[in-house]
Order: C-alpha cells, then sequence, then structure tokens
C-alpha cells in the first residue's frame, strides 16, 4: 500500500468520516474520547508515513524524539536559567532537520533526505514556538503526550495552518457543550464543503485543464518575444495565482473543518486576501497563520532585539531592515532557487514602498482622495502586485529563461 496524502482525493473524506464517526458521537454526548482519539491519530499516520515505503514514517518517528528530547531539556534549564545563547542554540537546533531537508536539492545527498518527511516545515514552527514560549514564561510546564498530540494532531500535521500550544491546548482540554459543538460541526460541514469546491472544482479547472495549456502557448513565444515574454505570460500568472489559491485555500479549508469535528476551533489561514487593499492587509489575510507566526516569531523579536541595542536608532530603517531580514528567510523557507529568493526579496521591497506610501498619505490626507474608486484601484494594484510575485514564486520565469 503507498502512502496516502492528507486530502488528496474525495474518496478520501468517505474513510475520514467513518473513522471520526466515533469522535462525533463522543462529542454529541459531551464526551471527549482520547484512548480513540489517540487510535485514530495513529490510524492516520501509519496511512499517509508508513504505506508502501516506510522512511517518511521513520524520519518522523525521529523527528518528534529528537524535537521531544530538546524541548524538554530547555524546559529543564529554563526553571533556574535563562541565557540567550542558550536559547538562540536550542532554537537553531531545532530547526537543523529542516535546514538539511531544504539544502537537500543543493546537495544531491540522499542521507540528508532521510530527514525529509510531508509536513517537516509545519511540526519545526510548532516546536520553536514551543521553545521560544517556554523561554518567555508562556508556557510553564508540558508533558510528553501533550507536546506530541500537538505535533502530530493529523488535520494540520501536512499544510497547516498553524496553531499555538496554548490556544490549542485549551481547546483539547475541554468538552464542547451540545450547543457548541452543533455550532462546529455546522462551521466544519461548511467549511468541508467550501473546501471541496475550492480543491477538487475550482482548483481542477485552473490547475489541472488550464495552466498546462496556458504554459504551452507561453511557452511557444518563447524565441518570438523579448525574453519570451507574450500576453500568454500574463495569462499564466492569472491562472497560476487563483490556482494556487483555491488548491491552497481548499487544504486549509479541510484542515479547519477536520479539527472542527473534532472539538478543536483550529484558525482560519485565508480571509479573502484578494480583496486587500495594500501589500500589508494581503499579508493579513493570507497563510495568516504562517505569516502571523514570522511577524510574532522573527520579525518582532528581530526588532525588539535590535532597538534594545540600540544598534539602529531610526524607527522606520529598523522596520525596513526587519522586513528584508523576514522575507528573506520566508523565501529560503520555500527553497534555495534563485525565483523563491527574489519573491522574498520583492515582497519586502512591496512592504516598504507600502510603508512610505502610508506615512505620505498620513502627512498629506487633505490632499489625497478618499473614496470607492481609490479603494477600488487600491485592491486592483494589490491584487495584480500579488499576483506577479506569484509569477516570480511559480518558477515558470525560471523554465522561460533558463531551462
Amino acid at each position: 500500500m503507498a502512502n496516502i496524502t492528507p486530502y488528496s482525493s474525495p474518496h478520501y473524506f468517505i474513510y475520514l468520516l467513518l473513522l471520526l464517526l466515533p469522535i462525533i458521537i463522543g462529542l454529541w454526548f459531551g464526551k471527549r474520547f482520547r484512548a480513540y482519539d489517540f487510535f485514530a491519530t495513529v490510524v492516520i499516520l501509519i496511512t499517509a508515513f508508513f504505506g508502501g515505503n516506510m522512511t517518511q514514517g521513520i524520519s518522523l518517528l525521529c523527528y518528534v524524539l529528537y524535537e521531544m528530547l530538546l524541548v524538554f531539556i530547555f524546559l529543564s534549564y529554563r526553571k533556574k536559567h535563562n541565557n540567550f545563547w542558550v536559547f538562540t542554540m536550542f532554537v537553531l537546533l531545532a530547526i537543523v532537520p529542516l535546514v538539511f531537508v531544504k539544502l537537500d536539492p543543493l546537495l544531491k545527498n540522499q542521507t540528508i533526505s532521510l530527514f525529509g518527511f510531508m509536513g517537516i516545515s509545519y511540526l519545526t514552527f510548532k516546536s520553536v514556538e514551543i521553545i521560544m514560549e517556554i523561554r518567555d514564561g508562556v508556557i510553564k510546564k508540558i508533558t510528553p503526550y501533550e507536546f506530541g498530540r500537538f505535533l502530530l494532531f493529523f488535520p494540520t500535521i501536512t499544510s497547516g495552518p498553524i496553531d499555538r500550544f496554548k490556544r490549542f491546548q485549551k481547546d483539547v482540554d475541554k468538552v464542547p457543550s451540545r450547543d457548541e459543538y452543533v455550532e462546529l460541526l455546522h462551521s466544519g460541514v461548511n467549511k468541508l464543503m467550501k473546501g471541496l469546491l475550492y480543491k477538487f472544482i475550482i482548483g481542477y479547472f485552473f490547475g489541472t485543464l488550464l495552466l498546462p495549456k496556458v504554459q504551452i502557448l507561453a511557452m511557444s513565444y518563447r524565441y518570438q518575444a523579448p525574453l519570451g515574454l507574450s500576453w500568454w505570460v500574463l495569462a499564466y500568472m492569472y491562472v497560476y495565482s487563483m490556482y494556487l489559491f483555491f488548491d491552497f485555500a481548499g487544504y486549509s479549508l479541510f484542515a479547519v473543518a477536520i479539527s472542527n469535528f473534532m472539538g478543536i476551533k483550529t484558525p482560519m489561514n485565508f480571509d479573502a486576501p484578494f480583496k486587500a487593499k495594500n501589500i500589508k492587509d494581503f499579508w493579513n489575510r493570507w497563510h495568516k497563520t504562517l505569516s502571523f507566526w514570522f511577524r510574532d516569531f522573527i520579525y518582532m523579536r528581530l526588532m525588539f532585539t535590535i532597538i534594545k541595542h540600540k544598534w539602529i536608532k531610526n524607527r522606520v530603517t529598523i522596520a525596513n531592515v526587519g522586513y528584508v531580514a523576514l522575507f528573506l528567510i520566508m523565501g529560503f523557507w520555500h527553497g534555495e532557487t534563485w525565483y523563491y529568493i527574489v519573491y522574498g526579496i520583492f515582497h519586502a521591497i512591496a512592504m516598504i514602498t507600502n510603508d512610505a506610501w502610508l506615512r505620505y498619505k498620513k502627512k498629506h490626507r487633505e490632499s489625497i482622495p478618499s473614496n470607492k474608486f481609490t479603494h477600488a484601484f487600491a485592491v486592483f494594484l494589490t491584487f495584480n502586485i500579488v499576483c506577479f510575485s506569484f509569477l516570480i514564486f511559480s518558477g515558470f520565469l525560471n523554465t522561460l529563461w533558463f531551462s
């Protein structure tokens, strides 16, 4: 039996909902069957990671044990000490497996590949969050079972959303009332139906039916136009952007829906991102749990460190340095290819430009019109800037120019 990727086909949900049925019945009657929750998690993990190729499953187990060891050593250390450099060392150690996986395409080392498994990025974000919040004093105690349950919560294990430990733990420890659970079921069904529409109908149309044809047409002008740029490249940009959103948003809706069926209020990942009025607003709507994670655990901490040590005095410069660092890290996280790095730099420049415009707009508020037309134009402009960034992100320009 091959590994079964979660949410990969409509048939998957039939078996998944049958597996969840005892959990749903239990919560309906005010009971959380923790032993069955554990059993369901094991079943999903076996089908997803221990199918025909057990390498991913073994890597997952080794990874969880490694991160668990780091977390509990640091938890023991933090009870008596609070050294910044020791804390930094534990954070770096926590991301080592992810770094190995990200370096694999460059090094082409099969040994390093053994560290890789589906969803390692999202598990790493969770592990680092726990270490950072232990250091901050937000998390004062955690058991190995709680750590494993948080890391291996199967609805979100492969593609997020990225939950926070304290919020997740609050839901897990509580059994919702009948009214609360009815609301969760209603929310879960709505999100599941919407996810099926996004992923298997709209996403399929853009990604499977339309995108390959548009790509062929765009490539046909490769040697007929300067840099191979034609109107079909523009069409590819929009089609790919639609595919990326509906495919990924569909996955996220599935994860939130299944979480709701299990009595967990996993945060939403998307909030009408193409309605954003500027690039900062976009990042508050797109892949929210990731962007908020980067904001809270990288950007804000970097800002605090720079201000505390007075490395830079000008607050605008501090913010700009933070944007560059943040989006470069995000670019490298996606992969060590030029288009991911350029994608990160592009968004850093967009954020810096947006902040400069907002400062200018604030100073000249009386002379700059603000009405329905300007709002619509801002949404239109932001949408096109984002779609252009997705064209970079797609790697199509690399294929067009260098392959």
